[in-house]
């Protein structure tokens, strides 16, 4: 009876292993290679860039950092815009977030669609969101805390943001 007991456990304590390898290698930002370039996911869930590189857009003339939504992209990292990262479809729904970004900092992170089949969704949502952006302002990354009772949530936060940095060049 021992026996069986003791393997039981090794059994049960193998396969939550199993099943938590994937998330434990995806890194902090979910940096993984399909997920980092903005592929892999399905039509349309690409990340994309709004902006300019440091206010030196060449069809203006303008030098003051502004003008934040003219369709230029930006190499340096220092620019100013929006950049949306690409939908991270989580096993409860998609997850995607926007940044706003001036001077080359992250500046503001929306989020563009969570899971919300249920109530308990929107309970998740209404605490885990703002605790999410708060974390990614702080840290100018997406290497930001899990929040208890939303892993999944933030899982795709984590994802969806890291491509969204990606697409601003930022670094």
């Amino acid at each position: 009876m021992r026996r069986i007991t003791i393997w039981l456990l090794s059994t049960v304590a193998a396969l939550v292993l199993l099943f938590s390898y994937k998330t434990s290698t995806m890194g902090a930002g979910g940096e993984t290679s399909a997920i980092a370039s903005g592929s892999g996911g399905p039509a349309g869930s690409g990340s994309s860039w709004t902006g300019t590189d440091d206010g030196s857009d060449s069809s203006n003339g303008d030098t003051s950092n502004g003008g934040a939504s003219n369709g230029g992209g930006t190499s340096s990292g220092s620019g100013s815009g929006t950049a949306t990262g690409s939908v991270a479809q989580t096993r409860w729904g998609p997850v995607q977030v926007r940044i706003t970004v001036s001077g080359g900092k992250i500046t503001d992170v929306t989020v563009v669609q969570v899971p919300d089949g249920n109530h308990r969704d929107q309970e998740i949502n209404d605490y885990a969101v703002p605790i999410l952006r708060q974390e990614a302002l702080a840290a100018q990354s997406a290497r930001i805390d899990t929040v208890s009772g939303a892993t999944v949530t933030s899982d795709g936060y984590r994802e969806s943001l890291q491509s969204a940095i990606d697409a601003a060049h930022l670094k």
